[in-house]
Parts: structure tokens; sequence; C-alpha cells
């Protein structure tokens, strides 16, 4: 059995007296496409920017490729957050150079076929762009890493429905084939399709860790295990 990619113990997280993270423990293999879904407010932004390191005062362990959060993982993972990360002034062409840059597993040429594909203008300041023209320059920013684990925070967030499938589409293509990506989403029927297992997160605790084909083979989808889990939270 190959080892983890991401290993998640026991771990909780508080803002003052309100416990976010209630003791989460789960395992990630390479090579799966996983699904992290759960409401708003659930702790799944939470998990994925302790992962990433932006958070570090948490309970427990996270292990990613077998070791804690820091200079090494940070070569490991290419992160996509829910957020703008791109300063209004900088263009396509400069953010790229930048990228280039900082990372050594980052493809300079795959993010300039990226940028033809999305059709956007290499020297087009980020503030005078759409919301969905920033959200796939961030994207292909980040699918032009050659890293052992993608985390996308809500990558359709921001494009309308027929733009979605193209995205997905850049997802699937442009990751490494033995790679891993953790999406987090609540457009559970848009992304259901490329799921390889699910993890569902309900006030801070696991409530659902399995493959997508263990759910069809009980005759669901995931929508509906999705609905099923949190029918009550409405």
């Amino acid at each position: 059995m190959a080892k983890p990619i991401l290993e998640i113990k026991n771990l909780k997280k508080s803002y003052g007296s309100h416990q976010v993270l209630r003791g989460v423990t789960f395992n990630i293999e390479p090579g799966k496409i996983v699904g992290l879904l759960g409401p708003n407010g659930c702790g799944k932004t939470s998990m994925i920017k302790s992962i990433v390191g932006l958070i570090n005062d948490y309970e427990g362990e996270i292990l990613i490729n077998g070791e804690k959060p820091g200079v090494n993982s940070k070569n490991d993972i290419a992160y996509l957050p829910e957020k703008n990360f791109l300063p209004a002034w900088m263009t396509p062409k400069a953010a790229i150079n930048y990228m280039a840059d900082f990372y050594k597993n980052f493809n300079k040429e795959k993010a300039y076929e990226m940028l033809r594909a999305f059709e956007l203008d290499e020297k087009q300041k980020i503030k005078t762009m759409s919301k969905g023209q920033q959200e796939k320059v961030q994207l292909l920013l980040v699918m032009s890493r050659e890293a052992k684990l993608y985390i996308l925070d809500e990558p359709l967030g921001g494009v309308d429905p027929v733009a979605r499938d193209f995205i997905l589409e850049t997802i699937m293509k442009n990751h490494l084939a033995n790679s891993t990506i953790l999406l987090s989403t609540h457009l559970i029927y848009d992304i259901e399709g490329i799921l390889d297992r699910v993890v569902m997160i309900k006030g801070g605790v696991l409530a659902a860790n399995t493959d997508v084909e263990t759910i069809r083979k009980h005759d669901m989808t995931v929508e509906a295990l999705f609905k099923e889990v949190f029918r009550y939270d409405a």
C-alpha cells in the first residue's frame, strides 16, 4: 500500500472559545482526486490553511509526504485559495515570471499554453479583469506547478456554469499523473464525475470518508450522500 501523501491526525483548531475543528483524522493516498465537502463554517478552509502552513496554532498532527508543514511541503503543495491572491497592478505575464522565479517546479510553457486556452491577455492588469478572468489566471498559475499535492479551495466559485467544465478539464489535464488533488467545493454535482474519494466535514468532525465507487455500489450519488449527511443543517 502506498504511503499517504497527506496525513491528518486528531486535528483541532479554535478561534477563541469557538472550536472549528474537533479532532479530525484521515489519510489521502497519492494519485487520488478527493473532494473536501461541507457547508460554510464547517472547518474546511481552516483545515486547508493548516495543511499549507498559513495556520500554525492548531492541535494534532499534519504530515505532507511524511513531513510536517514547512519549507519542503511548500515545494510539494500547489495551493489555490478561495480569494484573489494577486496584486491589482500585476499582469498575467508578470505573475508567470514571478512564479517561475519563486518555484523551481513551475512550468512556464504550460502556463502560457493555459493562458492562450483561457483566451487571456498577458498584458492586461488584474484590476481590470472580471472575477472569472482573475480566477482563471490564479488557476493556471497553480496548475503550472509540478507539485505532488494540489489543494484547490472553491476553484469553480466565480465562474459561470458554461466555464466550469472547461475549468475541470484544465485541472484534469494539467496535474501530474501521480499527483493528488484535494478539492474543496459546494458545487458537488459539477465535480462528482472526477472524484475518487470524498471527505465530508460536519460541525468540525469527520462525517464521511469513503471511495466514490463504494457510494455508487449503494446506488447513491455523492450529491445524494451529501444531502443525507447534512439534511438537518439547512
